[in-house]
């Protein structure tokens, strides 16, 4: 069922099973996790909120189709997931989807610190690239110094800020190039 795995990470679709209904809702209930999100996100209190917002990504992830998608990325030994990893186009200014394709990555708190959303997002690439996408951005919210410094080592190139995408929000923005 992986949708692509790296050396410590198998990542793979959401399900409705409890144990990634639980750690959706640990995740995305917490302030420091859903302050980084934008769109004025508020933390989710209920699982069936947490079962509601992985529906909506595996239906986005259809939508899309391959290569693109918004997975869990769990520990190979043990099978806890450490957060979310996407690779999606980019919602334009507008919010509809744009031509620019970019790499995302959410994680839980207690797996912050041990090179996880790096190397789920260095596998996101490779998957882009191997499909044929010729450069991938990253979005990350002004203050987000640990998103910037997960960019820096996967390599990326800033930009500055732009207000091309999510409805006009101001971002960082980075890429990469094939």
């Amino acid at each position: 069922m992986a949708t692509f795995e790296t050396e410590r990470l198998v990542v793979r679709p959401w399900t409705e099973d409890p144990d990634d209904v639980a750690r959706v809702l640990d995740t995305y209930s917490r302030v420091e996790v859903v302050r980084w999100l934008g769109g004025g996100g508020e933390p989710l209190a209920e699982p069936e909120q947490a079962v509601r917002l992985i529906r909506r990504w595996n239906s986005r992830s259809a939508e899309f189709g391959a290569p693109y998608g918004i997975w869990a990325a769990a520990l190979r030994d043990s099978g806890l997931v450490v957060g979310t990893v996407l690779l999606v186009p980019l919602p334009g200014a507008d919010s509809a989807p744009t031509e620019d394709i970019e790499v995302g990555w959410h994680l839980n708190p207690d797996s912050w610190g041990h090179g996880y959303a790096t190397e789920a997002a260095r596998g996101a690439l490779e998957r882009g690239f191997a499909a044929g996408l010729a450069e991938i951005y990253a979005v990350v919210w002004p203050g987000n110094d640990a998103s910037v410094a997960v960019t820096r080592r996967l390599g990326m190139t800033p930009l500055g800020r732009r207000t091309t995408w999510y409805g006009g929000a101001d971002l960082d923005t980075f890429v990469l190039s094939r």
